[in-house]
């Protein structure tokens, strides 16, 4: 192993270890490791990178989405998509479980945010399971493992930073519409776990709405679902960028949460911005730091030796795509998506491309994995909120976590081994 690789895993295990913040963790090991080559201005060159890692102008569409997102969610949108989603759903046997799941489906994408899904949708439907006899750590088990799903159907957050790791070879437009099918297929997943479980251990027996009950919940959840349109139309059509798009999402989610709504007050509007700023804070410095890393990872030809050895190990295409899945899934239990997303799209991407992987399908593939990662501990961030909302602990919800986890996995291979399910919408669009 080179000295500068070393350098960086060891002092960045120890700094995790320690507790230590994950993007101090990232720019102290990049300091360290700079310093380890020797001969190069370190601390000018680190700052430098963590400044120009963040100097792009579609970058300024995550704190527009944070800021849609977080209007969307004190706006009352959950509980108008939990009502929509019982129509569809809510008649079956285990019939809250699937109102869950499909509600998290329709406000992740909405808000693109999995924390923002299990505070805003777990908030509300643990309770209302655990008064209907629903186990409450299956519960938080579901809540937990659904609202991952909103990562993959767009708008999100963390497939703008994919597009960006790639160096734009992949548009947002593509990547956003490669997470359709696969966003919906972990969907139906973790349907058919929760309803298995529901129908073997007698959870709820369904409610029927009636007719015009229906169609009067239907109309109120259309408005909500009109920002996805909006975005992803005026991207497709030409109208507007990404970014642009972004924009456009903030005065919507305002318009629909202060003026239409009004469950978002005047005065709650700078607590709103003032979050907002502190996630975006966040998230660009998680942004600037990895950028940092990957600028010493390429600088000592790290994600080439990396390519070589995996190359090295077998020709077979299949057992590769299985050691990267096996990887990311373990960097998911402990690294957040954003930086997780910069560091090792560029030590992977050159080794599926040999292979033949569309960057599209990769994109997919690597964020299907990081999701799984935020249901998972340590650091798991889906797990953490899902478990304080509802009064558990993380040993408790580990094991009813298990077959949702099995789903999950499962619908992973499915993603990585059959290429059309990322490929098919981009395709019919355009997008080769």
């Amino acid at each position: 192993m080179d000295i500068p690789l070393f350098v960086l895993i060891v002092s960045f295990v120890l700094l995790l270890y320690f507790n230590v913040p994950i993007a101090f963790c990232i720019g102290i090991s990049t300091l360290i490791t700079v310093l380890s080559v020797g001969g190069l201005p370190a601390y000018k060159i680190v700052a430098q990178r963590i400044a120009t890692g963040i100097d792009s102008f579609a970058l300024l569409a995550i704190p527009f989405f944070i800021l849609a997102g977080a209007l969307m969610g004190r706006g009352g949108i959950a509980r108008r998509l939990i009502d929509f989603a019982n129509v569809l759903v809510g008649r079956f046997r285990g019939g809250l479980s699937y109102v869950n799941i499909l509600t998290c489906m329709l406000f992740g994408a909405i808000s693109g945010s999995a924390v923002a899904a299990v505070s805003s949708v777990g908030g509300f439907m643990i309770p209302l399971m655990n008064q209907e006899g629903y186990d409450r750590d299956f519960n938080v088990a579901v809540s937990i493992t659904a609202a991952t799903t909103g990562l993959l159907i767009p708008p999100s957050n963390v497939m703008i930073v994919y597009s960006l790791a790639t160096g734009g070879v992949v548009s947002i437009a593509a990547i956003f519409l490669a997470g359709f099918l696969p966003g919906f297929l972990v969907g139906v997943s973790l349907m058919i776990v929760s309803g298995y479980l529901s129908i073997k251990r007698n959870y709820g027996h369904g409610e029927k709405v009636p007719l015009s009950e229906g169609v009067r919940r239907f109309f109120k959840a259309i408005p909500p679902v009109m920002l996805v349109v909006i975005v992803l139309g005026g991207i497709l059509g030409g109208v507007f960028t990404a970014t642009e798009a972004s924009a456009i999402a903030v005065v919507y989610a305002f318009v629909l949460s202060v003026l239409v709504y009004r469950e978002v007050k005047w005065q709650e509007i700078p607590d709103v911005l003032l979050q907002t700023g502190i996630t975006t804070a966040v998230v660009m410095l998680l942004i600037g730091t990895s950028m940092a890393m990957s600028w010493i990872l390429a600088y000592e030809n790290i994600p080439q030796s990396i390519s070589a050895a995996l190359l090295g190990l077998t020709n077979n295409k299949y057992i590769i795509l299985l050691i990267i899945n096996v990887i990311l899934l373990f960097v998911g239990t402990f690294m957040d998506m954003t930086p997780a997303v910069l560091i090792f799209t560029p030590i992977f991407l050159p080794v599926v491309e040999r292979l033949g992987m569309h960057p599209i399908h990769f994109g997919i593939v690597l964020i299907t994995n990081l999701c799984i990662g935020l249901c998972t501990p340590p650091v798991g961030s889906c797990l953490f909120v899902g478990c304080g909302i509802g009064n558990t602990t993380i040993t408790q919800v580990l094991k009813p976590l298990l077959p949702f986890f099995g789903a999950m996995i499962l619908a992973l291979l499915l993603i990585t081994y059959i290429p059309w399910i990322s490929l098919a919408i981009p395709a019919l669009f355009g997008f080769k």
